[in-house]
C-alpha cells in the first residue's frame, strides 16, 4: 500500500485542506498506526484508502495498482469502524457471513470461514445471539470477525476501541496484536491514543493539521522526535519544554536559574530545551552538576511510579520518580537534569536540532 502526495480538499477551497500531501508506504504484513489529535486528518486518510472519500490530488496504490477511482467493493479492503456497525436484527453468524453471502460464495465455504473465525475470536458460543445480547468487547470482536472472514489484502481500523472501557481496551489491544501475528496481515490502524499506537504499531505515522510529522518505529519516535509536536504528543506525561538562549557556549534560561555548557554550534540562538519526565530526578546526594530548583505542587501516585508536578523559576515541569523517592507537597527540591537525554528545538521551526 502506497500513498504518494495524497491530498484532500473539501469544496475545492484551499482553506479546506484536510489532508496535506501525505506520503506513506505500508509493507506487506506490516502494522502501521496513524495517530494524532482530533481533526488532524487521520480518519480522512483512512477513508480515502478505503474508497469512502475521493482523493483530491496524489496517488493511492495497492500492489502497485493505482486505485484512486476504484470503487470500495473492488479494493479488497475490510474496515472495522468505531461504532461496530453491526446489523441489529441479524445474529452474530449472519453478521459475519453477510459480506460473503453478497459475494455469492458457497454456503459450505461461508460456514467454514465463519466457524474458523469465531473460534479464533472466542465467539463460537455466541454465534446465534443478536448484537444487543453481547457485551461491548464481544460486539467489537464480531466487527473484527466480519472483516477477517473476507480475507482481504488490507485491514483498516478506525478507532475501534474508543467506545470500550479501560479494561476492555487493554484486552482488545492484545487481541488485535495477536491476530496480526497469526494472520500476518497488512493492517492500518487509526487512533488518537498514543498508548495504543506505541503498543500496537510496527511503525507509527504521527499526524497534525493534515500532514505527517514523522514516520518511525515506536521507540525511535520516543527517543528521536523530529519536532516539538511529536516530542510532546508521544509520551505520557508530555516532554517538558524550557526556553532559553545560548551565548558563548552556555545555555541560560530567562531567570538564569538553569545554566549549562552547550555546543558552540548553537551559539547566539534562542532554543527550547526538551526533557522527558524520567530525565528529571530529585537530587539526594548533592553531586548533580546540572539541576533545577523547584517547588512540589502536586503528587500523582501511580503505583509503580509517582509523577511530581513542580514549579520552577522558568515554569511548570513534570518529573517521574520511584515511589520511595517522593518528597512532600510544598517541598523545595533540586531536580538533576540528564543532559545526555536532552533535546534542543528551534523555537521558530520547532524542528529538533
Amino acid at each position: 500500500m502506497t500513498l504518494e502526495n495524497v491530498r484532500k480538499i473539501y469544496d475545492s477551497a484551499p482553506s479546506n485542506v484536510v489532508v496535506r500531501d501525505v506520503s506513506l508506504r505500508v509493507g506487506d504484513g506490516e502494522f502501521v498506526v496513524l495517530v494524532g489529535p482530533s481533526g488532524c486528518g487521520k480518519t480522512t486518510t483512512l477513508r480515502m484508502i478505503a474508497g469512502l472519500e475521493s482523493v483530491t490530488a496524489g496517488r493511492l496504490l495497492i500492489d502497485d495498482r493505482v486505485v484512486n477511482d476504484v470503487p470500495p467493493k473492488d479494493r479488497d479492503i475490510a474496515m472495522v469502524f468505531q461504532n461496530y456497525a453491526l446489523y441489529p436484527h441479524m445474529t452474530v453468524r449472519e453478521n459475519m457471513a453477510f459480506a460473503l453471502v453478497l459475494r455469492k460464495l458457497a454456503k459450505s465455504d461461508i460456514a467454514t470461514r465463519v466457524a474458523q473465525t469465531a473460534e479464533v475470536l472466542g465467539l463460537t458460543d455466541v454465534l446465534d445471539r443478536t448484537p444487543k445480547e453481547l457485551s461491548g468487547g464481544q460486539r467489537q470482536r464480531v466487527a473484527i470477525g466480519r472483516a477477517i472472514v473476507r480475507q482481504p489484502r488490507v485491514f483498516l481500523f478506525d478507532e475501534p476501541l474508543s467506545n470500550l472501557d479501560a479494561k476492555l481496551r487493554l484486552e482488545m489491544r492484545r487481541e488485535i496484536a495477536r491476530l496480526h501475528r497469526e494472520l500476518s496481515a497488512t493492517m492500518i490502524y487509526v487512533t488518537h491514543d498514543q498508548v495504543e499506537a506505541m503498543t500496537l504499531g510496527d511503525r507509527i505515522a504521527v499526524m497534525n493539521r493534515g500532514a505527517v510529522q514523522q514516520v518511525d518505529a515506536p521507540r525511535a519516535l520516543y527517543d528521536q522526535p523530529a519536532n516539538r509536536f511529536v516530542a510532546t504528543f508521544i509520551g505520557s506525561p508530555a516532554m517538558n519544554m524550557i526556553d532559553g538562549t545560548v551565548e558563548r557556549g552556555v545555555f541560560r534560561t530567562p531567570s538564569g536559574a538553569l545554566t549549562f555548557d552547550a555546543p558552540r554550534a548553537l551559539d547566539s540562538r534562542r532554543l527550547t530545551l526538551g526533557l522527558r519526565p524520567e530525565h528529571l530526578v530529585p537530587v539526594t546526594n548533592g553531586t548533580a552538576p546540572v539541576r533545577i530548583r523547584a517547588r512540589v505542587e502536586l503528587i500523582e501516585p501511580l503505583g509503580s511510579e509517582v509523577l511530581l508536578h513542580v514549579r520552577s523559576a522558568d515554569g511548570e515541569l513534570t518529573a517521574r520518580v520511584a515511589p520511595d523517592a517522593t518528597p512532600a507537597t510544598g517541598a523545595e527540591i533540586d531536580l538533576a537534569v540528564d543532559l545526555a537525554k536532552a533535546h534542543f528545538f528551534d523555537p521558530t521551526t520547532e524542528t529538533r536540532l
